[in-house]
């Protein structure tokens, strides 16, 4: 399939929850077909993280690594830096660590704050990924979903030695900690992938579908349900608000943040024609504060800011 034939249907929500007060997790798109890369036609940049640290701690530290990954991606695909996509993404995503460590240091009610981060950059078909900490990214393909990052966790390593099943993950009473994140030493290791699973399931195809999520998802909402709720959904949009409702009915004791990207090949244009009118969204983001306030237009994402932009 060319290129060209790939359309990108695209939403995001996040939403405190049932229990908590506070919402520290943060969740940006950029979506673009205006690119400085040679050759390239589209691109887009996909962002979840969670913060930590408490009394707004974590969403600061959250909003700091959203802002300085995006800004450094875009300003890279403006530039037309001539580096590897995943070597960009840990680049960016080491100079967000740096900030959010050297904030941490400087300013003692953000002592020990960190936060979680998953970044997707597409370039046309081809989908990059970085990751640390476990916030997650999906694909699901011909009614299969698969689980694209592994989570930074103490239960995961568990899981992975075969030392508790995967029923007991669900319950264990270490399932909240994580062993790497940004903001905690000056270095950081970045995961990074650009090829997943034996038929590169990060080469888009038209049918699939992209889900990044905080684990106020993923740890409410089973793989099947995911799978399931993808599959029902007329969209995007409808995705993302059922996904956060299941979250929130399964328990919502956590901040839920999820970004759907669905891939719509050339034959579903005609289906899909209203909604492909790109903003150039490198040069104005928009905000929201109301989780389940979809902005019109899925290219106009809303973003979660600090406590201290109220509408």
């Amino acid at each position: 399939m060319k290129k060209k034939d790939l359309i990108f249907d695209i939403s995001a929500l996040t939403d405190t929850g049932i229990v908590r007060k506070n919402n520290e997790d943060s969740v940006l798109v950029l979506d673009s077909d205006e690119v400085g890369v040679k050759g390239i036609k589209s691109c887009g940049i996909y962002l979840v993280a969670d913060g930590m640290g408490g009394h707004q701690a974590g969403e600061v530290a959250s909003d700091i690594a959203i802002e300085i990954i995006s800004e450094t991606l875009s300003d890279s695909l403006k530039q037309d830096i001539q580096l590897p996509p995943n070597f960009l993404i840990k680049q960016a995503v080491e100079k967000a660590n740096m900030e959010i460590y050297s904030m941490a240091r400087s300013k003692p009610q953000l002592f020990n704050m960190g936060t979680t981060v998953t970044v997707g950059l597409r370039l046309d078909d081809r989908l990059y990924i970085g990751h640390v900490g476990d916030s997650r990214a999906y694909l699901l393909r011909k009614g299969r979903i698969h689980q694209l990052t592994e989570d930074h966790s103490l239960v995961a390593c568990l899981l992975k030695e075969g030392l508790i099943t995967a029923e007991e993950a669900k319950t264990h009473p270490e399932r909240n900690k994580i062993y790497r994140c940004l903001g905690i030493s000056t270095e950081i290791d970045v995961d990074s992938y650009r090829k997943v699973g034996g038929e590169d399931w990060l080469l888009l195809r038209g049918g699939d579908t992209l889900v990044f999520c905080t684990d106020g998802l993923s740890s409410y909402v089973s793989d099947a349900e995911n799978r399931d709720c993808l599959l029902r959904a007329n969209g995007a949009e409808s995705a993302c608000r059922e996904l956060v409702r299941l979250a929130n009915l399964n328990g919502g004791e956590d901040n839920i943040s999820v970004i759907v990207v669905r891939v719509i090949s050339a034959s579903a244009k005609s289906f899909f024609s209203k909604k492909k009118t790109y903003l150039n969204v490198f040069e104005e983001k928009t905000v929201t504060r109301d989780p389940l306030k979809q902005i019109p237009g899925h290219d106009r994402i809303g973003v979660k800011t600090s406590n201290t932009e109220k509408e």
